[in-house]
């Protein structure tokens, strides 16, 4: 059985996986979409920016934006001369840097779905005097779903998985920052193997199960009509 403590980690798990997941769609629908579209030669650049969390270690990314976003640091002193404190050892400053580590998580799928999108489709739906908005409603958001599956589910799963980034920006405040890969390993540095095998256990059975829906969601239309 988990103990108090381990569900509160768990339900503040759940919490900041959702919120950061909604934070990275509304981030990264616009952002995915102006990447599948523009002609600029700027791309690759800022692609590269999108994908620099895949190949940084979290711990890298957890330490700048703990110096970014302290007293000293540029946002620092603007979210406090904005009167909103600081975000560092806050629920706010998690969300933050989970949303900064899972961006590509969300943005790659995203940015494929609408790649995808047929030119040809859109041009006819605007010979038909649909508006921009209209067309993205429309005609862009059914045919790219299988992308907005993909990225919900895959911000959503690395967001309940990620350690470093949390540790370094939220530290382990039980009730304000100790989700679940922090109080896995709270369990193992006290030796308490049984407590942290439940919640890993938990985690790889949630994994397995992301992963199944995802590619039960994804199936090629062949092969879900014969099933």
């Amino acid at each position: 059985m988990l103990t108090d403590a381990d569900w509160l980690a768990v339900r503040l798990t759940a919490r900041l996986a959702l919120t950061t997941t909604a934070v990275l769609l509304a981030i990264g629908t616009p952002l995915a979409w102006w990447l599948a579209r523009t002609p600029s030669r700027w791309k690759p650049l800022w692609s590269s920016l999108v994908a620099v969390p895949l190949v940084l270690p979290p711990t890298v990314i957890g330490f700048y934006l703990l110096l970014l976003t302290g007293p000293q640091g540029a946002v620092g002193q603007l979210t406090q001369a904005l009167g909103l404190g600081r975000l560092p050892f806050t629920f706010t400053g998690l969300v933050v840097a989970s949303a900064v580590y899972s961006l590509p998580f969300v943005v790659q799928p995203l940015q494929q779905a609408f790649e995808a999108v047929p030119r040809g489709t859109l041009e006819a739906a605007a010979t038909l005097r649909a508006g921009p908005w209209d067309r993205f409603a429309s005609v862009v958001l059914p045919l790219a779903r299988p992308g907005f599956v993909t990225a919900a589910v895959l911000g959503f799963a690395h967001t309940v998985g990620e350690f470093g980034v949390v540790l370094m920006m939220g530290g382990n405040i039980p009730g304000a920052t100790r989700v679940l890969s922090v109080a896995i390993y709270d369990h193992v540095e006290a030796l308490e193997f049984a407590d942290a095998h439940r919640l890993s256990a938990g985690l790889v059975v949630f994994a397995v199960a992301v992963l199944a829906l995802l590619y039960r969601v994804n199936r090629p239309p062949r092969e879900a009509a014969a099933t």
